[in-house]
Formats: structure tokens, C-alpha cells, sequence
């Protein structure tokens, strides 16, 4: 059942791998922010479910290195031979890791740029199957380089370096790698191959460098799922009897061709530093056989190992062996490990976890155990922990699922910063467009307020025009058409005896009231465009014979054509602003005779109006000085010295008027 949930767990992982490909494949400047931000929550939930690093510690071996040079570019390669022709899935190139003071855990030696060839005996040259140029950037890793080669059928493959990296001891150039992997399935078929080099380091076999700590199993990393429960395994009591046999059988509980044999050593490195050697509990001469009778009468020799070194032994150790029936699997130590600590001296036993493969499986998962020896009493490091499918960091993960976990896992930690940092640049790009949105509402703000007060204001202004446009009207219209109608009423009463000079006047009266009802109707109108002045001659002509009834004038229209064109307004405001001269004239000069004026070009209108009267006018009326304001006209009162009073209105008719709001 583990076996499955693991694979429910990577078929899940792989379908959320795929469903973010897309995202992966576009460049980052071109995602939105919401594929930004869901990105990084779906690389958060698969790290979460990821296995994790953890690094060994103490002694080992640490994988193959070749010699120093002094030039990168040195060609460098390294050859591993399998035992048989093999179709091949993945090569997994692991780095040999260093601890640089400066930038933390760094790969040693990893080659730069390389290229990957694969042959069978009938074709040494081979065939490139992949290749790498430092464009790739596939350093800086501590992860595993995990190579797809599906398709490639192969008896051997090659890494020829092209571009190699210093090591951390002097700086030189070297190609080295913690340990190669190539997989047929779920099987490590390099495992314990032979490798061949173009050339090997000098200390071959020591110092835990050499060609065969290349395929060897061992890894810089303990398994650490990062899911399940741990446990510590089983570790037996202190033997003192040095005739006890000390041994564990295992019963697969029916007849299995095993392929391969995985022991997980005690001490996994869960201390810094290790609380206890490396090898506690592993019997330093190591018998594994194999059995189809409980009693073990047919039994083969599956391994004999010898510990001899601490470069020997390593977290997980792997044995592959010939495909072997059988259904019992014992676990003989011909020389148990020493435990010494006084007053307790004695042998003992034990491993974190036995796995037994056959056909890619581990049938020994959950599969019933027996000791030759006492047990430890009061202690939870039993028997069946064996073969629970778990080391101290929790589930343990079949090897190729575990290293590609890791490789996924670097993947995505290269990925993330790339993407925090894009997304803490459009975080600042909205930042900074939230600042300037909120100067743009501020300065808005202030320019409704100024706009309200300034409308205000117009208001006001507009008001205070209307009144005086109004008065102005009432004075210019009303004011001469009452007037005239008393003056009149004066001529009416001196002609009681002409009844037909009487009846003329009274028809004039009647004309002049009728017209004032008329503006009385229309005084609001007077604001506007209105039609009570179409015709400026005639207009001018009927109101000098209703106001100036016994007057001599002459009236002087010029430019009709250009006086049209002004807007009804202005011939009306020029049209008052004359009848106003004419009214004072009659009240204050005296004269008997006026002449009016008007010549009108693209440019300018002039009304000029001269009496014969006495000089009485020192200055300009507030009545006629309103109008010519009203009209923004310039305005000109001068007494000649030939007599009379000559008035002057100047208007700019090309000028461009701001609107008036009325």
C-alpha cells in the first residue's frame, strides 16, 4: 500500500508539473500578476510535497575526481560499462558537494559544459545523445542533474567534459562526480559498473576519491522525503556470549526473483555532529543469503561484504546481485560490530531499514522478521521496523522517484526567486502607480474645489451682469420710450387747436407706448438674441422722429453688410447706446439739429453723434459709459470748438469676446 500511495503522490505531482508548463514556457515580463502570484502558490504546494535536502556527515566516500588542470577547456572524460545491452530511460549525474564558508553548500568539480555519448561494444565512437554548453547554466546545483534519454540503447555511455569547473582545494580544473546513475525503469544498471577515465587522480583508491566510488551507491545526501513518520529501525541488545550467532531472516512469504538488496545504516546523520559512528550496529563481515526452504538448505550466497574502511560504508548500501529465487533472505554477521561503552561490552546488530528488489518492487515492504539473538526489552527499535518502508526523516522513496524529487526541487527554488523578484518589481511598479493615482485624486480633488468656486464666482459675476445689463436695459429702452411719450404729451397739449397735428401726435404716442409694452415683454429677452432691432437704418430713423419729434438730424448708415454680421446682441446694445445719445441730447444740450453716424468695416464699427448744443457735457454720462462697457467699446466725448458735443464709440468687431454667461 505505501508503494502505491507513493505513486498516487508522483502521478499528482507530475499532472500539477504539466498544468504549469505553460506559465513555465512564457517569459515572466509577459505574465500577468495573477499568473505571477498563482505560480508561486503552486511551486509552495509542490515543494511542500518534495523530498528535501539533507546532507551526510563524517567519513566517506566521495565519488570519482580526475586530475587537476590548468585550462578549463581540457578535454576530460569518464566511461561507464554495463553488464548487458540496456534500453535506457534517465542518467542522473550527482555532484560531489562542498561547504564554501563564504556561500554555503556549492557543487565541486561539476563540469560546465559537456556532451553525453552512448554505444554498444559494436560501436565504441557511439552517438551524442545530449549536450550541454554553459548557455544551460546548469550550475551553480547541489541538486542531481536528472538527463531524460528515452530511447537510447546503450552498453555503455560517456560524459566528455568540454568546459570544467576548479575545485574548491586549489582552484585547478577537474571533472568530478559524486556518483552516476543510469536507469533502465526503476533499476540502476551502473551500479557497480566498472568506469574508465581519460585519466584519474593520482590518490585512485584513497582519500575517498577513486573510479569505483563513481558507481558505487553512495550519495552525499539521506533520504528525506519530507512526508510520513520517522523511525530509528531496529538495533538489537548487547550480546556478551561471543558464540551467539547474531542474524535476521526475512520472509517474503513466497518465492520472488530479487534482483537487488538496499540495507539503510543506523546512524543517519540526525545530529550535528553525528551522536555515534557512522557504522553503529553494521556487522563488519556481512553475510547475505538466500533461501526457497525456511531452513535454508538450499541456500545461495548473495553477498559477503567486508568492511574495511570508512569509505566502505555509507547511508544506503546497494548490492545488485544475478536475479535469484527464493523466499527467505538471511542476514548473517560473521563479525558483529563491537559496541564499547563500560561497563557494557558486546556485539550487536542493526540496520534502519532492509528493502529487497524484485522486478523494480520492494517485496520485503512490511514482510515479517526473526532474530537468532535477544532482543533489545523496553525499546522501540524493533523487528518490524525493518520493513516498515521508513528511515528517521520519514517514507522512503524508491531512488529514481527520489532523486528526480530533488532535481524538481531545485528546479523550482531557482524559479521562485525569479519570480518574487518580478513580482517585488510590479508590487513597486503598483506602489508607485498607487502614489501617483493618489497625487492625480488629490490634485483632481483640488481642481473640482477650485472648479466649484470659480463656478462660483462666474455665477456671481454672471448675476451681477444680468443686473446691470438689466438696469442698463430698463434705463436705455424704457427710460427714452417714457421720455418721448411725455414730451409728446407736451406738444399734444400745445396743439388743442390743430386737431390734425393732435391726431399725428397721438398716433406717435400710441406707436412709442406700443413699443414700450413690447419691451416690457421682452426685457428678459434683451438678455439674448432677440428680434426687436432687425434694421439698423430704419430702426435709428424711427427713433429720431419719435424722440427728437421737432429736430432737424441726419442719420449716416455705412457698411450695412458688416453690421448683419454682428450678433444680434451687439446691434442691439449699439442701437441703445445711440438711442441713449439722442436722449441726452434732448434733455440737457439744447440743440436743435443732430447728426448720427455709423460705419461699420471687417474690423471696426464707429458711431458718432454731434449736436448743435451748448456744452454741457464735461463727461460721460454713467448711462452711456455702462453701455459702451457692456460692449467693451471704447467711448469719446469731446466739445468742439466750431460748438456742440461730439460723442464716440469705437467697437473692435474682430476681436474675440469671452462668452458671457447669460
Amino acid at each position: 500500500m505505501p508503494f502505491k500511495q507513493n505513486n498516487l503522490i508522483i502521478a499528482l505531482l507530475a499532472g500539477l508539473l504539466l498544468t504549469q508548463a505553460s506559465f513555465a514556457d512564457v517569459p515572466l515580463h509577459k505574465q500577468t500578476l495573477p499568473e505571477l502570484e498563482n505560480r508561486l502558490e503552486a511551486i509552495d504546494a509542490e515543494l511542500s510535497q518534495l523530498a528535501r535536502y539533507s546532507l551526510r556527515t563524517g567519513l566517506g566516500a566521495i565519488g570519482y575526481r580526475s586530475a587537476a588542470y590548468d585550462r578549463a577547456e581540457t578535454p576530460t572524460w569518464v566511461q561507464v560499462d554495463f553488464a548487458n545491452v540496456t534500453e535506457l530511460d534517465a542518467l542522473i549525474l550527482v555532484p560531489a558537494i562542498w561547504r564554501d564558508p563564504t556561500s554555503g553548500l556549492q557543487p565541486d568539480g561539476f563540469p560546465r559544459a559537456f556532451r553525453i555519448l552512448a554505444g554498444t561494444n559494436d560501436d565504441p565512437d557511439g552517438q551524442v545523445i545530449q549536450q550541454f554548453t554553459q548557455d544551460d547554466a546548469i550550475l551553480p546545483r547541489i541538486a542531481p542533474l536528472v538527463i531524460p534519454t528515452p530511447g537510447v540503447v546503450a552498453s555503455w555511455i560517456r560524459i566528455e567534459a568540454t568546459h570544467l569547473s576548479p575545485r574548491a582545494a586549489d582552484g585547478k580544473y577537474s571533472l568530478q562526480f559524486a556518483e552516476i546513475l543510469a536507469f533502465s525503469g526503476s533499476e540502476n544498471v551502473a551500479l557497480q559498473q566498472p568506469l574508465t577515465s581519460s585519466i584519474s587522480h593520482e590518490f585512485d583508491g584513497g582519500l575517498g576519491w577513486g573510479d569505483h566510488y563513481a558507481t558505487d551507491g553512495f550519495l552525499p545526501y539521506l533520504m528525506n522525503s519530507g512526508r510520513g513518520h520517522g523511525n530509528f529501525g531496529y538495533y538489537s541488545d548487547i550480546i556478551v556470549n561471543q558464540d551467539t550467532e547474531l542474524s535476521i531472516t526475512l520472509d517474503l512469504q513466497r518465492i520472488h526473483p530479487i534482483s537487488r538488496i538496499q540495507l539503510y545504516t543506523l546512524n543517519q546523520g540526525d545530529t550535528f555532529p553525528q551522536a555515534s559512528p557512522s557504522d553503529v550496529g553494521f556487522p563488519r563481515h556481512l553475510l547475505i543469503e538466500a533461501a526457497t526452504q525456511a531452513d535454508f538448505s538450499d541456500r545461495r550466497v548473495l553477498v559477503d561484504f567486508t568492511y574495511e574502511s570508512p569509505y566502505d560504508l555509507g547511508p544506503v548500501m546497494s548490492w545488485a546481485v544475478p536475479p535469484t529465487p527464493c523466499r527467505y533472505v538471511r542476514f548473517r554477521a560473521l563479525e558483529p560490530y563491537i559496541y564499547r561503552k563500560a561497563p557494557h561490552v558486546g556485539s550487536r546488530i542493526g540496520f534502519s531499514e532492509i528493502e529487497i528488489f524484485s522486478q523494480g518492487r520492494n517485496v520485503a515492504l512490511g514482510r515479517p522478521l526473526s532474530a537468532s539473538h535477544p532482543q533489545h526489552a523496553g525499546t522501540t527499535r524493533v523487528l518490524p521496523r525493518l520493513t516498515d518502508g521508513h528511515n528517521p526523516y520519514g517514507q522512503i522513496l524508491p531512488l529514481r522517484d527520489w532523486l528526480e524529487e530533488l532535481a524538481q526541487r531545485h528546479k523550482l527554488e531557482t524559479e521562485r526567486p525569479e519570480i518574487e523578484q518580478e513580482l517585488s518589481l510590479r508590487y513597486a511598479r503598483q506602489k508607485t502607480n498607487l502614489r501617483r493615482m493618489g497625487w492625480l485624486a488629490a490634485l483632481l480633488a483640488t481642481g473640482i474645489g477650485f472648479t466649484i468656486l470659480i463656478d462660483r464666482f462666474l455665477q456671481t459675476r454672471k448675476i451681477a451682469q444680468i443686473k446691470e445689463r438689466f438696469a442698463a436695459d430698463l434705463h436705455d429702452e424704457l427710460g427714452a420710450n417714457l421720455h418721448t411719450i411725455g414730451l409728446l404729451s407736451d406738444l399734444a397739449e400745445e396743439s388743442q387747436g390743430d386737431l390734425e397735428e393732435q391726431s399725428t401726435i397721438l398716433h406717435r404716442i400710441r406707436a412709442v407706448s406700443k413699443q414700450t409694452g413690447t419691451a416690457m415683454r421682452h426685457c428678459s429677452d434683451l438678455l439674448e438674441a432677440n428680434d426687436l432691432y432687425t434694421d439698423m437704418r430704419s430702426d435709428m430713423n424711427r427713433a429720431a422722429r419719435r424722440i427728437m419729434a421737432n429736430f432737424e438730424y441726419d442719420i449716416v448708415v455705412e457698411g450695412e453688410a458688416h453690421i448683419a454680421r454682428l450678433s444680434q446682441r451687439v446691434r442691439t446694445d449699439v442701437f441703445l447706446f445711440y438711442k441713449e445719445c439722442l436722449i441726452n441730447i434732448l434733455r440737457h444740450s439744447g440743440a436743435t439739429r443732430f447728426e448720427a453716424r455709423i460705419t461699420a468695416s471687417p474690423k471696426e464699427l464707429q458711431l458718432t453723434v454731434h449736436d448743435n448744443g451748448k456744452h454741457l457735457i464735461h463727461d460721460a454720462p454713467a448711462s452711456l459709459r455702462r453701455r459702451a462697457k457692456l460692449l467693451r467699446a471704447k467711448l469719446a466725448i469731446s466739445t468742439p470748438p466750431e460748438g456742440g458735443n461730439h460723442i464716440k464709440l469705437t467697437l473692435n468687431t474682430r476681436k474675440k469676446r469671452l462668452k458671457k454667461f447669460w
